[in-house]
């Protein structure tokens, strides 16, 4: 059996490919629309030319009962054509939404892709973009003209020549200001929404003045570099609009002119005014709407650029659920930024250890010794630079990410609830958990009865300022999170850092029961009391692993004579966390 893979070749681009028809469907409506346009002012011409001269009254009815059956198809073409543009953008989000909401919450890319891609469906189903398959019709009407007479045609060309150099020099002045602009939100929206999220402790801290003051400073940095290229265009769409006008009054006189020398008539005077302006129509709605069209290239081209970074995730076997036997080799993770090198800092060097299905490794060290640095690295929410980790033999990529998350249990340092009720939280948010498994891991987390004096029980929202916990509270709702399912691997990262006694007691039960289920349980810690249920333990210092083994022997390795200094500083730890087993 094979898995597809989570994300396809850039969903962006085939989404794209899958849109094709109905870009195509538009464009034909388009050709008919713009053909339709030609109504008004060829009947123009026939009322002028033919019925005021003739005088016929059967003339004009028939002329007007096909201009109401021309309308008629024009106004259907219309709504057609926004509808399947508004089609087209609701099917772009559903085909990219997904991908793009897992690449923004999965990935530590830089883009926005879920505000890129709200950016383009906007785009799709807004007005600007009829001046866009409008453009290339203007050559009709310009024929058209032409037909008229020379002279208009070429006046009205030269008029389009000057509203498209605007258009360019439109383009050329704005692309830049557009693409910072977008940039400086993104980071200004990023700024609001971490201010929101630590509101608590800016009001506590006297802060809040302070902390306005910035973001002042980031959103009017952002507003004013929005604003430069807003007056670039505003001033050109301003010149353009004017300048069709004038070119209808150029039109005009020059018609005028041509009808005094009896080289047309009158109601080829109104009608080319009026097919000049409609050449110019779609070049004068580009200009003024091309803030929004410059935002759209803009979040197309990044969203295109943001899929083709991501490395395509390829089909595999589908492998039986680990047992849990763990074997890390030479695991090396190098500070963030530029490429791995020789003389690029090391947050952790050369971790090497293996660990048996019912295991508990306590994992002990001073604080930027490495430890959340290893316990991000068993989970796969980083990839060591140097070094391998195997599951009963097998690299953790030999699994999809969602089959192999199943297996493995996670409690980070710095935990918050998502938005949803407490069972979807413990539950990890599957439809299909059954309220019995919910409840048993809430029974070994310890935290059964603490949750049914919740108001609503299981059934108590969280998340923001829905039901606010305790820092104890959630992480005790953590640890059920992490324990639901059985995992055969579970890390806790300082599990037990704002737990009080009894919290303490129902995470070294909470410890036992799932080795006893034969899961491997690694613990992060700091006090010892997080360790009282494990039987293997190991030291960093600094990054690098100082001791590894069981835990009463490494207990008599660092009390020896002749120490390193760092496992010293575990002496007392390792004591403690021995009388308290």
């Amino acid at each position: 059996m094979r898995h597809k893979p989570t994300l396809t070749p850039n969903p962006y681009r085939t989404a794209l490919g899958h849109l094709r028809r109905s870009f195509v469907a538009v464009a034909l409506f388009s050709a008919a629309i713009n053909v339709l346009m030609l109504t008004g002012p060829l009947y123009m011409l026939q009322v002028y030319d033919r019925v005021l001269s003739s005088g016929s009254l059967a003339t004009l009815q028939g002329l007007f009962a096909i201009v109401v059956l021309l309308y008629g198809f024009q106004g259907l073409y219309e709504f057609l054509r926004s509808r399947l543009l508004s089609r087209a953008s609701y099917r772009l989000d559903a085909m990219v939404s997904k991908p793009a909401f897992q690449l923004w919450v999965g990935t530590n890319t830089q883009g926005q892709p879920l505000r890129d891609l709200d950016v383009v469906r906007g785009f799709l189903a807004g007005p600007a973009i009829l001046g866009l398959f409008d453009a290339p019709w203007i050559p009709l009407y310009l024929g058209v003209v032409f037909v008229i007479h020379p002279w208009l045609g070429w006046l009205t060309v030269a008029g389009a020549g000057v509203v498209a150099i605007a258009a360019l020099a439109n383009q050329a002045m704005t692309q830049q200001s557009i693409a910072r602009a977008m940039s400086m939100d993104g980071g200004e929206r990023f700024f609001v929404e971490q201010s929101r999220r630590h509101a608590e402790t800016i009001t506590s801290l006297g802060m809040l003045d302070k902390i306005t003051e910035r973001w002042r400073q980031v959103h009017v940095a952002a507003l004013a570099q929005g604003q430069v290229g807003s007056d670039r265009s505003e001033g050109v769409s301003a010149f353009s609009k004017t300048f069709r006008m004038f070119l209808q009054s150029a039109l005009l006189t020059l018609g005028a002119y041509l009808a005094l020398r009896q080289e047309i008539s009158a109601g080829m005077i109104v009608a080319s005014t009026i097919l000049a302006g409609r050449a110019l129509a779609p070049v004068d709605q580009i200009i003024g709407q091309w803030r929004g069209i410059g935002r759209a290239i803009e979040a197309h081209r990044r969203l295109k650029q943001t899929f083709d970074d991501i490395e395509v995730e390829k089909s595999r076997i589908q492998l039986p659920a680990p047992t849990g036997a763990m074997k890390a080799t030479r695991l090396t993770k190098f500070a963030p930024g530029t490429a791995p090198s020789a003389d690029r800092a090391k947050i952790l060097s050369g971790v090497s250890f293996a660990l048996e299905p019912g295991d508990g490794l306590g994992v002990i060290g001073n604080s930027a010794s490495g430890k959340s640095t290893l316990a991000r690295l068993i989970v796969g929410a980083w990839s060591p630079d140097i070094g391998e980790l195997r599951l009963d033999g097998a690299t953790p990529d030999q699994w999809t990410k969602d089959d192999l998350g199943r297996y493995i249990g996670y409690l980070p340092q710095s935990l918050e609830m998502l938005p949803g009720t407490v069972k979807e939280n413990i539950a990890r948010f599957d439809p299909q958990a059954q309220d019995d498994q919910v409840i048993e891991a809430a029974r070994i987390a310890g935290v059964h009865d603490m949750i049914l004096q919740l108001p609503e029980g299981y059934a108590t929202s969280l998340g923001g300022t829905a039901q606010p916990l305790s820092g104890g509270q959630i992480q005790r709702l953590g640890l059920a999170r992490a324990i639901f399912g059985a995992p055969r691997i579970i890390v806790l990262d300082e599990p037990n850092s704002n737990l009080d006694i009894s919290g303490d007691e129902a995470l070294a039960n909470a410890i036992t029961t799932m080795r006893a289920k034969g899961s491997v349980v690694i613990v992060m810690a700091h006090r010892p009391s997080a360790i009282a249920a494990v039987n293997k333990v190991m030291i960093l210092h600094s990054g690098t692993m100082v001791q590894f083994g069981n835990k009463d022997e490494v207990m008599q390795a660092v009390t020896r004579p002749a120490i390193p200094e760092p496992a010293i500083s575990a002496v007392p730890f390792i004591a403690a966390s021995r009388q308290k087993g």
